[in-house]
């Protein structure tokens, strides 16, 4: 006789409102809103396990009439193995790859890892205490530039600067007297 587990992931009958749901599961299973959120949470909760056939369908039918969709699985299907696929194993025909100096080789341990085989990694250590971690600046360079292209003028030579525009007549003033 097969057993089987009422599981939720947070999906609703379309076109039902998530509130009204929400408040038909909190009346169902007796429960406060902070137990419902955390059903909404998006991760599969087991509602029950260990029911018959007909216990099952009796709760996916209530939980269902109340607006939120469950799914029912026979706890005693056989589960699917999946072989993975062998790591590459090292051919004496070949010569061991050998990591460059301050490079770590992984081997990779399934058929997922060998994707990234050829992935480089820094052989990172651990720097003693109080040591200082920034590298050392290097010195500043003057950029090069040419410089051949230009001369100099002569002291006192003319270097093409605007000149002043000369001073206007100074106003007349004749007509202005101090009073005692």
């Amino acid at each position: 006789m097969s057993r089987y587990e009422i599981a939720f992931s947070g999906r609703i009958v379309p076109g039902v409102q998530l509130d009204s749901v929400k408040a038909n599961l909190a009346r169902l299973f007796q429960a406060d809103a902070q137990r419902i959120e955390l059903l909404f949470s998006g991760r599969r909760m087991v509602i029950k396990n260990n029911l018959d056939a007909e216990a099952a369908e009796k709760y996916r039918s209530v939980i269902e009439r109340a607006g939120a969709i469950v799914e029912v699985v026979d706890m005693d299907a056989p589960i699917e193995e999946i072989e993975l696929a062998p790591p590459p194993s090292a051919d004496p025909q070949q010569p061991a790859a050998t990591a460059p100096p301050g490079r770590l080789q992984v081997a990779p341990r399934d058929g997922y890892m060998a994707a990234f085989a050829e992935v480089e990694a820094l052989d990172f250590g651990l720097a003693p205490v109080g040591a200082d971690l920034q590298d050392d600046k290097p010195e500043a360079q003057a950029p090069r530039v040419d410089l051949s292209q230009f001369s100099l003028a002569p002291v006192g030579s003319d270097m093409g600067q605007a000149k002043a525009a000369p001073a206007g007549p100074a106003p007349d003033t004749s007509h202005l007297k101090l009073a005692d």
